[in-house]
């Protein structure tokens, strides 16, 4: 994690402004935090608690897509899955390790299930009762673990610029199929570290996620040092949207913008 940038000195609110401004996003950024102590989640202003049993997609979008700030314990959640990956439980279950409940329907084999589960990045059971997901503006989390936000592809290539900017890191990411919630929150979460996802079947079909939309999940002060790239990148005319160029023009006046020694001609 960045060194200079405390979490609890951070902006919030503006921190999810700047991103709404620099990648266009549709939908507001938001926090997700585990809690050792289910009442201290429920101790949070204007939290809300869900009557029903869901995904924890569902509570995501909910975050996400309402603005609401949604508390969870493991019994509001469908299945061992969404429980595992955040470390409510079920993760050293041999039935959940086996993934049988996704053999013949995901997977061919039951060694190919239990591979996909030992793939992924979970958060270690026992040390948390609770999870809770609030917009980043509202400031309710105080401060969240990690921060999250969906976004096109175009957008996350230039959020990844802008973490690139100064201190490059070359960042490498799986996919591990279905259940990419654990390529997403379950590895920033358990990493602390940036974790970028292509949303899965269910995160789409229970989380309103749109096709043309992947997830970022990261601490906090990552994003301080994405927009610091973001906006160094702006003054060199490098900003998103991209305009599209054109495939049949001359391509050199185009790079010069950016790269002056490219605009003579031949």
């Amino acid at each position: 994690m960045p060194d200079d940038l405390s979490a609890q000195s951070l902006d919030l609110a503006k921190l999810s402004d700047d991103l709404m401004r620099l990648l266009r996003l549709r939908n507001a950024p938001f926090g997700m935090k585990l809690f050792e102590d289910a009442a201290e989640m429920e101790a949070i202003p204007r939290i809300r608690r869900p009557d029903k049993v869901h995904t924890l997609d569902q509570v995501v979008a909910q975050a996400a897509r309402l603005g609401w700030t949604v508390g969870i314990t493991g019994d509001n959640l469908v299945g061992a899955q969404c429980r595992a990956v955040v470390g409510l439980g079920m993760a050293k279950d041999a039935t959940w390790k086996s993934g049988q409940s996704m053999v013949g329907v995901w997977y061919s084999t039951p060694e190919d299930a239990a591979a996909h589960q030992a793939s992924m990045a979970v958060v270690p059971d026992g040390q948390y009762q609770a999870l809770a997901v609030s917009p980043l503006s509202a400031g309710r989390l105080n401060p969240p673990d990690i921060a999250l936000f969906y976004a096109t592809p175009g957008a996350m290539m230039y959020f990844i610029n802008g973490l690139q900017w100064a201190g490059y890191k070359n960042f490498e990411w799986g996919v591990v199929g279905e259940s990419s919630c654990a390529d997403s929150w379950g590895r920033a979460l358990s990493t602390r570290t940036p974790s970028l996802s292509i949303p899965c079947f269910a995160e789409r079909r229970y989380g309103g996620v749109l096709d043309d939309e992947m997830l970022m999940a990261l601490p906090p002060a990552y994003i301080a040092k994405a927009i610091a790239g973001m906006e160094a990148l702006a003054k060199n005319g490098l900003r998103y949207p991209f305009p599209q160029y054109g495939i049949q023009m001359d391509v050199r006046e185009g790079m010069g913008r950016s790269y002056p020694d490219r605009n003579k001609k031949a």
